[in-house]
């Protein structure tokens, strides 16, 4: 299992290097499925591989023109503050809840990057984004990078592509700087509570930046299109995954939902009944 653990964390850094994102989606399923780790110890252990990786593959990726330092060093600071208080958060919420709300974000994702840009959105192929948005976008991403273990490349590249109009190649590249910073941050909350098995989360990513090293040198050879859509149907993969190892749980909110919906019709139908019986408006 330790074999299969590191051969899949190359996977992630490959992921991390093509995609600027998909890091903590791989490895908190790897460390929870593979490796056997409970989800919180899983979640924190793959903030720091996913933040280490992302640290080496940003130096590929500036080295190639594909940083935008303003933008990323914004939205990472901002992040970072998100970050640890959403880590903080974590304590209070099991870890199943974690995992559910994981998958519903990376399927939400997915379906943005899938349905591509809006039309009329404009591209913005060398300029740095407004620091406003950049902080408000950080502050939202880094919540969810600490509360769920996602390092935010799922949630970074859609905002700074979709909603900042950077190319997909450059929103790659910034969001591992910005990956980097919110995954050291959500470490640091977790770490209050949660300890990790140091030797094996030090395997897993020296695996996982060999696989960033390969996957940086590939990026500039894919077309945006294909890389937009690639990304959304590997993250609605993932989460559909994760999703699936949760269908008890996600069943029974389902049936408790339906229930509260049929005993809410039936209350308002009693309720007609009642005003049509007494001779009131029909």
């Amino acid at each position: 299992m330790l074999v299969l653990t590191l051969l899949a964390a190359v996977l992630v850094g490959l992921a991390l290097g093509v995609l600027g994102g998909g890091g903590s989606i791989l490895t908190v399923p790897i460390l929870v499925y593979i490796a056997g780790q409970e989800p919180k110890q899983a979640i924190a252990m793959s903030l720091f591989v996913v933040g280490v990786t992302s640290a080496v593959g940003a130096m590929s990726h500036a080295r190639a023109g594909r940083v935008r330092w303003r933008t990323g060093l914004v939205f990472g600071a901002a992040g970072m503050a998100g970050a640890y208080g959403g880590g903080r958060l974590a304590e209070l919420i099991p870890g199943t809840w974690l995992l559910v709300g994981f998958a519903v974000m990376m399927i939400a994702t997915a379906a943005a990057m899938i349905r591509g840009r809006r039309d009329g959105a404009p591209v913005q192929p060398h300029g740095e984004l407004p620091v406003g948005r950049v902080v408000v976008e950080g502050l939202a991403v880094g919540a969810v990078t600490g509360l769920v273990g996602a390092g935010g490349g799922f949630l970074v590249v859609p905002a700074l592509a979709l909603l900042g109009g950077l190319p997909m190649a450059i929103a790659v590249g910034t969001s591992l700087v910005v990956i980097a910073m919110k995954s050291f941050a959500g470490l640091a909350g977790y770490l209050a509570t949660v300890h990790i098995d140091w030797k094996l989360a030090v395997m897993v990513t020296v695996a996982a930046v060999i696989g960033s090293l390969i996957g940086g040198r590939l990026t500039g050879l894919i077309p945006e299109a294909l890389l937009r859509r690639g990304f959304g149907w590997f993250v609605l993969v993932m989460g559909g995954f994760v999703l699936s190892q949760q269908l008890p749980m996600v069943a029974w909110i389902v049936e408790a939902l339906l229930a509260a919906g049929v005993g809410g019709a039936w209350l308002v139908l009693r309720k007609r009944r009642k005003v049509t019986a007494g001779g009131g408006p029909e």
